[in-house]
């Protein structure tokens, strides 16, 4: 190294340029030739502390460095003002321009101070510099105050103070700058209309945004490839697709930038199968492609399911250059790609090697493991999460994580995020207090969601469709209803989910009036032709029990009406046990509307089939779906094994089920189901033992059945133990099934003390209950009575035809027939035959003639077709004398061609 005289300090350029003269690997030098100056200026201190930080970039030694060159700025003996103002002004700029490219350097006050004392705050290029480093180290205010102090400002210092509105997300402020600068009639280039129409863009104001638009064309700057790529986007982002694209034609000279702008559009704007296009275009004009290219095209392949050619543009970016563990676009598109496909393994495998991952990678996983169900996996990456130094969940990663937890109800996961978001101070994030108050409700903690509800500070229509469809979720039906007129007084606006929400809070005879009135408000608010509220209306209408409104609306808006519409009226019929009604809309729809059935369709009618014990309907819609695809549907199997079950038909069901392609649990349950509702229970317990899944609480219920029929409480009683150790026994229809196995065995101890314990007792449970208590003449008529008296008024069960067929049997095997008739007659409800039938058996036990005849003749109108309540009848005429009576009710029956079926009995040897 040439050898420098250090008496030639007055040449002070010499030794400001000293420092580059050393090698960039050995700072100490400089320190030593520092520390022999006999005169130390002021910018040999300032570019000395730049040459140690550049240094510092390219050593190991950073924090040893950039220590080194601070305290040697900081001991600067003197920094006299006039040292600044001898400077030349090239130097002050020069020194700014350092300090926004090298930040740690000076702070930016530091900076501003030196330019201040050099007299440098006229020089625009310096205060335009110093405008740039403020917006970068969220100074905003600072930007704000030393523009306002700038007398003369050019377009590149207007620019300035709009970008820094921009980074720091005051896009008002940016577009009340333009206009300002418009007012005073400032020239403006089109980097300036660049600035505005990307605040527009992030305000969403679209018509701000083409008035932007029609002054560059005016004015001839639309040609700016800049501007043109801005206004795509802009287009894009105000859901204008069309004129975004219309934009991208008009672009002459497009860059990848365009490209990729109008693919992002795409995406955006729900079209992805345009995006896919465009990028096709832009490889096939060999435009080039990048990271953004290649994770756009990844993610609309990702929304339209192609999964393989989501598979090849990721091989094609290999080839390009863009490994997954290098680019984090790329990556993330793709954890997102293979997570909607079903392959976790694959996402998890991409998630593993990528060297960087930045808080959108995170997300994506965890967002992966819910979509495929993955729960410790999705809690353990957040765990994981939590520990980086650099990344810390925020809402969108708690977003991800709710809903698994609500959707597998898991508490105390939920209550742990929850307990993060108060730690975090995250009550103003409304989606994340949407989603917990969601999670509480569908975990049954009413009054935790209430509570969360109260106190939260915002609330937007969101958090009122949550609890109000939470309340309609959780059978509190009065309370959202109260909920929905105070929402109506805090906003008069509805949105579809407010009415969605609130109409399955309409779910019987008596809130008809309130369903109406939601039927007029959705007409009020026009929603007449949306075909999802209508179908939920429809739904509405038959759960209140008004089958003719609900066929009126149907044909109503049979122009608009779909086979989703249809399947909505059938299965509501079904559900709420309205058979006939069913098979009416079934034969409508594609008779009268000419709607062709799908897999729904049949899966909905064919239990109606069933029930009714149409045996020639039932075939001929099991060949209409033989004729389809619907046929080889495992749903519409089950079903087909259930009916011909009810049909008392084990044999075609035995063939359905052994036509089965792919059993699943389902298809087991409904033939072990079939074989024991038709006395088959000991080919049910063979089926069982031949079992390939893990049984389920439906199994386990319909494997009882069998031992009840059997008798056999031994094998009951074992089956019971393996229902505690497996946790069955929490289940209300497991819980049934015990009651009404022990109380037919005689052990009603077991079977009142199973009630007494049953988590909850449902339907069959009561019914299991006081049937038992009636079966068994222990005087126990009154208990049992009290049981269906407690049902509504203390538990809030709804008596149905079933309770009702128990009461009337209980009553009348203790010989208080004409209670029984009462009790019937008393019913608010036109009453099932199979109450009528139960009284008639009770009659048949006592002789009771004068009644039964009473009985017969009422049931043998409303079931004339029915062999049992004709020798019943015929019974009673035996029993009283009356032979002639008899023999001819039972030649009625013999031309008739109606028969019984066989009885057996059997008795388990040695049971206790």
């Amino acid at each position: 190294m040439k050898k420098l005289s250090c008496n030639g300090y007055k040449a002070s350029f010499l030794w400001r340029s000293l420092p580059n003269r050393f090698p960039q690997h050995v700072p100490p030098p400089l320190h030593f030739l520092f520390r022999n100056l006999y005169q130390k200026p002021i910018f040999t201190h300032t570019l000395l502390h730049i040459k140690c930080t550049s240094i510092t970039s390219r050593n190991l030694q950073v924090r040893a460095h950039t220590y080194l060159a601070t305290q040697l700025f900081d001991k600067m003996p003197h920094r006299r003002v006039q040292d600044f103002k001898n400077a030349k002004g090239h130097e002050i700029f020069q020194l700014v321009k350092l300090v926004k490219e090298n930040p740690d350097i000076l702070s930016t006050s530091q900076a501003h101070g030196l330019a201040l004392k050099a007299g440098m705050l006229a020089h625009l290029p310096t205060v335009t510099t110093l405008l740039i480093i403020y917006s970068s180290t969220k100074h905003f205010s600072s930007s704000l105050a030393l523009f306002a102090e700038i007398m003369s400002k050019d377009v590149v210092t207007w620019n300035a103070i709009m970008t820094a509105c921009i980074k720091n997300k005051f896009f008002e402020f940016a577009v009340k700058f333009f206009a300002e600068m418009v007012n005073e009639g400032k020239e403006f280039d089109s980097a300036t209309l660049v600035i505005v129409v990307s605040a527009l863009s992030n305000m969403r104001d679209l018509r701000k945004g083409m008035i932007v638009h029609c002054s560059s064309v005016k004015m001839g700057m639309f040609s700016d490839s800049l501007l043109g790529n801005a206004l795509i986007d802009f287009y894009a982002k105000c859901s204008d697709l069309s004129s975004s694209e219309c934009v991208f034609g008009e672009v002459e000279c497009k860059d990848i930038v365009s490209w990729n702008s109008i693919i992002s559009g795409c995406i955006y704007n729900g079209h992805p199968e345009k995006s896919l296009w465009y990028f096709k275009q832009m490889a096939n004009l060999e435009k080039g492609t990048d990271s953004v290219s290649l994770s756009c095209a990844i993610a609309a392949s990702a929304c339209l399911d192609e999964f393989s050619c989501g598979q090849v543009i990721q091989g094609w970016g290999i080839k390009l250059g863009y490994e997954e563990s290098c680019h984090l676009s790329v990556a993330n598109s793709l954890i997102s790609l293979y997570s909607q496909s079903g392959n976790i393994d694959a996402a998890e495998y991409v998630f593993n090697i990528m060297k960087q991952k930045d808080i959108i990678t995170w997300n994506s996983m965890i967002s992966g493991f819910s979509l495929n169900g993955k729960v410790g996996e999705a809690c353990d990456a957040l765990h994981e999460m939590q520990f980086t130094r650099t990344l810390k969940p925020d809402a969108v990663t708690l977003i991800s994580i709710i809903p698994l937890a609500a959707e597998f109800m898991l508490l105390r996961k939920g209550r742990a995020i929850h307990g993060f978001t108060i730690r975090r101070e995250m009550g103003a994030e409304l989606s994340v207090m949407n989603g917990l108050m969601d999670m509480y409700f569908k975990c049954k903690r009413v009054k935790d969601a209430e509570h969360l509800f109260l106190n939260m500070a915002t609330k937007d229509l969101i958090s009122w469709n949550t609890i109000i469809s939470g309340y309609s979720q959780n059978g509190l039906c009065r309370e959202a209803q109260s909920l929905l007129k105070k929402f109506h007084s805090w906003n008069s606006e509805c949105s579809l989910s407010t009415l969605l929400g609130i109409l399955p809070a309409c779910d019987s005879p008596i809130s008809i009036q309130f369903g109406r009135l939601i039927h007029s408000w959705e007409v009020k608010l026009g929603f007449v032709n949306n075909i999802i509220i209508v179908n939920s209306l429809i739904c509405m209408y038959i759960s209140c029990g008004d089958l003719v409104a609900s066929f009126k609306l149907l044909e109503e808006i049979a122009y608009i009406a779909d086979v989703d519409s249809w399947n909505t009226m059938i299965s509501g019929c079904t559900q709420k046990c309205h058979f006939s009604e069913a098979l009416n809309a079934f034969q409508l729809m594609r008779l009268k509307f000419n709607i062709n059935n799908d897999t729904i369709t049949l899966v909905n009618v064919i239990p109606a089939c069933g029930n009714l014990e149409l045996t020639c309907e039932g075939k001929s819609i099991h060949a209409l779906a033989l004729k389809t695809s619907a046929g080889q549907d495992i749903r519409v199997q089950n079903a087909l094994i259930t009916m011909y079950g009810k049909l008392s038909d084990v044999e075609s069901a035995r063939l359905v089920f052994e036509l089965c392609f792919h059993h699943n649990l389902c298809s087991w349950n409904c033939m072990i189901s079939a074989l024991a509702q038709n006395n088959n229970a000991k080919e049910a317990i063979e089926f069982f033992c031949l079992l390939k899944f893990e049984p389920n609480e439906i199994t386990m219920a319909t494997v009882l059945s069998a031992f009840r029929q059997l008798g056999l409480i031994r094998h009951g009683k074992q089956i019971h133990a393996y229902l505690i150790r497996y946790g069955f026994y929490k289940n209300a229809f497991v819980a049934a099934a015990l009651v009404d196995m022990y109380s037919s065995c005689g052990r009603l101890d077991i079977a009142s003390r199973v009630f007494q314990n049953s988590a909850e007792r449902s339907v069959a449970a009561w019914n299991s209950m006081i049937s038992a208590y009636g079966f068994h003449s222990k005087g126990l008529v009154d208990q049992g009575y009290w049981y269906y008296t407690r049902m509504l008024d203390e538990f809030g069960v709804q008596p149905s035809t079933e309770h009702h067929v128990c009461v009337v049997d209980m009553l009348g095997r203790s010989g208080k027939l004409q209670q029984a008739y009462n009790f019937i007659k008393d019913l608010p409800s036109q009453p099932d035959p199979g109450i009528w039938g139960a009284l008639l058996s009770t009659c048949n036990y006592h002789g009771d003639l004068q009644l039964g005849k009473q009985v017969a003749s009422i049931l043998l109108l409303l079931k004339p077709e029915n062999v049992g309540y004709h020798l019943a009848l015929s019974n009673i005429y035996v029993a009283s004398g009356s032979w002639k009576e008899a023999g001819e009710l039972r030649d009625i029956v013999h031309l008739k061609g109606l028969k019984k079926s066989a009885g057996y009995s059997l008795i388990d040897v040695g049971s206790s």
